[in-house]
């Protein structure tokens, strides 16, 4: 049958915000109430009588409240298929009511979690009874409406007024997706609690809820955004963020955090940085990142790793830029930067902490580490007879920073503490270091004494011949290559410096 009256509901929840109106509207229409411990207390308080759980089952519940509900009075009340006659004449036999109706929520278990909650904490929040309900009753939605978290409540309200107490198929099968959205995702958080440790070769990804942007990557497509967004960011202005808005910020602001401990200001235009900085002040690290690339700027995502005054804002606000990414920023350098109202301004409160990147293709999915390994100069590696001195060492680290955060095939042109040009996404390494030395000269910087970075080994020594007649003095690479002797002896022959990282920091 399709129409089903609710006579009887089984009612046992947590979270009991928004339950009041749910439950007078169903007293209203006469159906019965089965509830147990907090839940039937406040239905009680509300001035109705509610059938205990433990009428039903003839026992208490047990074991610290672990065992409740897990019974064949409660679960044949749910799942015995009312159109099969053998079902029904069970029913009858063992005594056996229908419960038309199961509102039932789960232990706050992410939360627990979230919240720092011991093991044993944790391990209680692992629920049982109600996991069980709502997958029995969604199991059953050709006869049972089950609503499965308070998100529902207003949705679950509007049927039971609109349809006088009766559900629909096409109802109890919307609330059937509901649950079984909600025991996935519990499930898969549970599983990662234990798999922290475990390292059982799974992939478990469950968001409940999505962010509908305006488009996808082009406006024929469409895009949503899984994830916590607010968790990480205040907007304090601008319009709605874009896919692409959000592309651009996740690389501007795992650049920016490159630099901890200095002044660092990031201009990224399609996910690859045209403006990297750092400096005394803020102020100063914007118009040095500037300075890279007055043309690419223009519409791009800033970030910086440092609070925003009105003596940066002052500069920055003369850039026409779609977003500004900052930790915080002070009164008067927000009201300027307020100006323009589509400008989007977001105060970041929290690092990024992913361990992991996914990426689909084909009819799968790539899962990787997050490639959280910054270059140090203890990694360094001297190969060549000339060392590099130690403004280059601090200038290679700077470049290796950024090519590590920049489209393959790459090569960076820096001096220490600003980026002076990049080749990138190139079919080789050549292409990427001409183009880079071409947008350096372009823009007016001078290359005598500069320093280059790639992201991967030099196959030739054709790149450190063409650094070298473009006056770039220190190289830093990963090495690695059968042939990595012909690009030292070219150095040697020249007085260049070379460094091996011994890591490569492909980025596709």
């Amino acid at each position: 049958m399709s129409a089903i009256k609710i006579k009887r509901a089984l009612i046992s929840v947590f979270y009991k915000e928004g339950l009041e109106p749910i439950i007078h509207e169903l007293a209203r229409q006469g159906v019965e109430f089965v509830s147990t411990g907090g839940t039937q207390e406040f239905i009680e308080k509300l001035g109705y009588s509610v059938v205990p759980v433990e009428r039903l089952t003839s026992y208490p519940s047990i074991f610290g409240g672990r065992v409740k509900t897990l019974h064949p009075a409660v679960f044949g009340g749910i799942l015995f298929r009312r159109e099969l006659a053998d079902d029904v004449h069970q029913a009858q036999q063992y005594n056996i009511g229908a419960i038309d109706l199961v509102i039932v929520d789960l232990y706050p278990f992410e939360e627990t979690v979230a919240n720092g909650g011991s093991e044993a904490d944790v391990i209680e929040k692992i629920d049982i009874g109600g996991i069980s309900l709502i997958r029995a009753a969604a199991k059953n939605h050709s006869d049972v409406l089950v609503v499965p978290s308070r998100q529902q409540y207003s949705e679950v309200l509007r049927v039971l007024r609109q349809k006088n107490g009766e559900t629909e198929l096409i109802d109890r099968k919307r609330f059937a997706a509901y649950a079984f959205n909600v025991t996935s995702h519990y499930d898969s958080a549970i599983f990662q609690y234990f798999n922290r440790t475990e390292n059982v070769e799974a992939l478990k990804v469950s968001y409940t809820q999505g962010r509908t942007l305006r488009y996808g990557e082009n406006p024929h497509q469409k895009g949503v955004f899984f994830g916590d967004f607010e968790k990480l960011f205040d907007q304090l202005n601008g319009k709605e963020l874009s896919y692409n808005n959000l592309v651009d910020v996740d690389a501007a602001v795992h650049l920016v955090k490159e630099f901890e401990g200095e002044n660092a200001v990031v201009i990224i235009k399609h996910t690859n940085a045209c403006g990297v900085a750092t400096a005394p002040s803020v102020k100063e690290a914007y118009l040095k990142a500037f300075q890279a690339d007055t043309l690419s700027a223009f519409g791009g995502v800033l970030a910086a790793n440092a609070t925003v005054d009105v003596a940066a804002a002052e500069e920055i606000n003369k850039l026409f830029f779609e977003i500004l990414v900052a930790p915080d920023f002070t009164t008067d350098a927000l009201a300027l930067l307020q100006s323009k109202k589509s400008r989007i301004l977001l105060r970041q409160k929290q690092a990024l902490q992913a361990t992991h990147q996914l990426k689909s293709l084909l009819n799968g999915v790539l899962q990787q580490q997050v490639d959280w390994k910054t270059d140090t100069a203890a990694d360094l590696k001297q190969v060549t007879q000339s060392p590099p001195t130690p403004q280059e060492v601090e200038a290679l680290l700077f470049a290796s920073k950024i090519c590590k955060h920049t489209k393959s095939n790459t090569i960076v042109l820096a001096t220490n503490g600003q980026l002076l040009a990049s080749g990138v996404g190139q079919t080789s390494r050549v292409d990427a270091l001409r183009q880079a030395i071409e947008k350096a000269r372009h823009f007016g910087f001078d290359l005598k004494g500069a320093v280059m970075a790639s992201d991967a080994f030099f196959p030739f020594p054709d790149c450190v011949e063409i650094a070298h007649g473009a006056g770039i003095r220190a190289v830093i690479q990963p090495g690695g290559s059968v042939k990595d002797q012909d690009s030292i002896d070219f150095c040697n022959v020249n007085g260049m410096a070379m460094v091996f990282t011994g890591f490569r920091h492909f980025k596709h």
